[in-house]
């Protein structure tokens, strides 16, 4: 980091998926954003275009990567790829998941739901939240004392900010402060070292009702 500037690390969600089923897609490859996710992806472009951005890193899976294409396009910057920065593995992925679909009241579930703390279900939130502060960090320093803009997946971002904010890993995923296409910033002092935490949704207006909080 140069001496004396202080960056900030702009943590996007991807955009709104196509996905009529409601299918949990987790990992899955080939899901890829609606006509609105791909609106969203604009507006997230557009938003960009008041950083002096240094460096773009992204999560391999689609959505993200579409995400993203507008930002290197707005900064003719290149994208980089970084696997720390994928979806978290759940052991629900590829089945149509929703509370009241009636997944979690089958009885061949409930073996998976014995430790929400960890979870027990899907992959630990201290592996999220270590990978991901790798991520954002590397982002940090590629970007060489200029903004950075990293694209990833709800539940990590969730579960790094509620780390940053010294917030219980436990909660209700309905109550996750991350829609669609919205920007969490890591903010970092002239010291390189975290500083504070920013919350934005520059693409509220075309956020479904449902998803408006």
């Amino acid at each position: 980091m140069l001496s004396g500037m202080s960056q900030s690390v702009h943590v996007i969600r991807h955009g709104e998926v196509e996905n009529p089923q409601k299918i949990l897609y987790g990992r899955q490859e080939g899901w890829r954003l609606s006509s609105r996710g791909q609106e969203m992806a604009k507006v997230i472009g557009e938003w960009s275009k008041g950083l002096d951005l240094g460096a773009l890193h992204v999560s391999p899976l689609q959505r993200a990567q579409e995400t993203a294409a507008p930002i290197a396009a707005a900064h003719g910057i290149a994208v980089t790829t970084d696997e720390r920065l994928i979806e978290a593995a759940n052991i629900f992925e590829g089945k149509s998941f929703e509370f009241g679909s009636g997944v979690l009241k089958h009885p061949a579930s409930w073996r998976h739901l014995y430790n929400p703390w960890k979870p027990s279900w899907g992959e630990p939130y201290e592996e999220q939240i270590n990978r991901m502060l790798a991520a954002v960090f590397a982002a940090r320093d590629a970007a060489k004392g200029k903004d950075a803009i990293t694209v990833s997946h709800q539940l990590p971002i969730w579960s790094l900010r509620s780390a940053i904010e010294g917030r219980s890993l436990l909660h209700d995923p309905r109550k996750r402060i991350c829609t669609l296409a919205s920007v969490t910033s890591v903010h970092f002092d002239d010291d390189g070292m975290i500083s504070g935490l920013s919350y934005s949704e520059p693409a509220r207006h075309l956020l479904p009702e449902k998803n408006k909080k």
